[in-house]
């Protein structure tokens, strides 16, 4: 008789399974009116499900045959992912009413892309994992391309779905050989297996194929390519979802499936994770600079930082897994505020985006101004806000870990990158606007402005909460 495997480790997902399906069929009865209702419902669907999250405690729990595992490293980027995706779902409400996208499926596809994000985070299995990938990148399809009478939005999902598909082949592929070489998919036989001494050159080649799959779900240099294009030709809301969720779950992904199975070849994946983080890093500050599009300029942005927090996991160490953590904690609330602020950019009812349309803020939204220049200040590294510390605690990672050069280069990419965000400070202090903006703010996106901007100014006053949890999760990886 088979057993019934344990469902409480899976109940957060689970959970927002069927509430994806239950907002759904609320959707079908109650029509097109009632997306505003449906997307509230699906940010307390998240909220209900960090709550389960926190509930699981810190006991590492593995079940359904091995392809599934819950621990605190697990609980804490769940949380990340789920405040990720309901703050970026609240944001959008005004902004689909307005763009006259109000179709109760844009939640509902954002719930189940988010339930897949907390698959990837608790993969523990070459096959869990590409299910949760899957999940995630089929739903994202689909909202990259929602409005449909845009050109732009149609070619940014067109070239997401073909890239994307490109990048699973690659990632199936590389799990092939990796299963035909070691015997196994699960990510504990695999650890067994790799720490027994000779690895055989086929497990490497394997490795390299599954690292560019999810290199892609990164945006890392050399698989980048698709991030411009779809930042700037999805809907604003989408481009801000993509920008933090995703992302977050990509990174907690990599770093299990590195640490965990693959930890005994450190010494291996370090170069690949050494020059994806290092092209990431020089990409990102060098392509931004001519950007006149500030949803592309963001686009080079996420790359850059996703090179920033993969310097943290070349060190291969405890202390650089939590500053990774620490890492995506902080830029979560960074993108989330700025994003608000790119929301709030519209002239006559029009939604704009050019860098240009930011001048005279300062004037216009003098609160909308200082925000702004909290988040640039704190993504280019400038203490004493978040993102300073965020840079540190990698660049100390990589520093003890005897990778000096990487922790070099990552601080002259992080001055030519300060670059381009003080000019976004220049433009809205200095440059005179030809046409201001419309001075009518979402609430929404009025609060969260306020929030996250205090959060990041203000962060150095009560840093222990969150660097406590990141090295608790940090240390039950590597126990693990």
């Amino acid at each position: 008789m088979t057993q019934v495997p344990n469902l409480i480790p899976a109940l957060p997902e689970i959970f927002l399974a069927v509430a994806a399906m239950a907002l759904l069929m609320l959707g079908v009865f109650r029509g097109d009116g009632s997306t505003r209702l449906v997307s509230w419902l699906g940010v307390a669907a998240m909220a209900v499900a960090a709550v389960i999250v926190l509930s699981l405690g810190a006991t590492r729990e593995v079940t359904f045959n091995g392809l599934f595992v819950m621990d605190s490293f697990g609980v804490f980027m769940k949380v990340l992912v789920l405040i990720g995706s309901a703050l970026t779902l609240i944001l959008s409400m005004t902004y689909v009413e307005r763009e006259q996208m109000k179709r109760v499926e844009y939640p509902v596809l954002i719930v189940l892309s988010t339930t897949g994000m907390l698959m990837m985070v608790s993969a523990n299995d070459l096959i869990s994992l590409y299910v949760g990938l899957e999940t995630q990148s089929l739903a994202a399809y689909v909202i990259a391309a929602f409005r449909r009478d845009s050109t732009r939005s149609a070619e940014a999902g067109l070239k997401y779905f073909i890239l994307g598909s490109l990048s699973s082949g690659m990632l199936l592929y590389g799990s092939s050989l990796v299963y035909g070489f070691a015997g196994s998919t699960g990510f504990e036989r695999l650890a067994q297996v790799l720490g027994g001494g000779a690895v055989s050159t086929g497990l490497i080649v394997g490795l390299v194929f599954v690292a560019a799959g999810v290199a892609f779900k990164l945006s890392a240099v050399p698989f980048h390519m698709w991030t411009p294009d779809v930042y700037e030709g999805s809907p604003t809301s989408v481009t801000a979802f993509f920008a933090v969720a995703p992302k977050v779950a990509a990174i907690a992904l990599f770093v299990r499936l590195l640490i965990e199975p693959f930890g005994d070849l450190v010494d291996q994946w370090r170069q690949i994770v050494w020059f994806t983080s290092v092209g990431s890093m020089l990409l990102g500050s060098f392509a931004a600079i001519g950007q006149s599009n500030i949803k592309r300029l963001m686009a080079y942005s996420s790359i850059g930082h996703v090179g920033y927090a993969l310097v943290g996991l070349a060190s291969g160490t405890e202390l650089g897994v939590r500053g990774v953590m620490f890492y995506l904690a902080i830029y979560i609330f960074m993108n989330i505020g700025t994003f608000a602020i790119i929301l709030c950019m519209r002239q006559n009812g029009r939604a704009v985006e050019g860098i240009r349309d930011l001048a005279g803020l300062s004037r216009t939204h003098p609160m909308l101004a200082v925000a702004m220049a909290v988040f640039m200040f704190s993504m280019a590294g400038i203490p004493p806000n978040a993102g300073f510390f965020a840079k540190l605690f990698v660049f100390q990672a990589a520093i003890e870990a005897e990778l000096y050069a990487l922790a070099v280069i990552g601080v002259l990419s992080s001055v030519v990158g300060a670059y381009y965000y003080l000019r976004i400070v220049k433009v809205m202090y200095f440059d005179d606007a030809t046409e201001p903006l419309d001075r009518t703010i979402p609430a929404e996106s009025g609060f969260l402005v306020g929030a996250t901007a205090l959060f990041t100014l203000l962060f150095f006053f009560i840093p222990a909460p969150l660097l406590n949890g990141a090295a608790a999760a940090a240390s039950s990886l590597f126990a693990g």
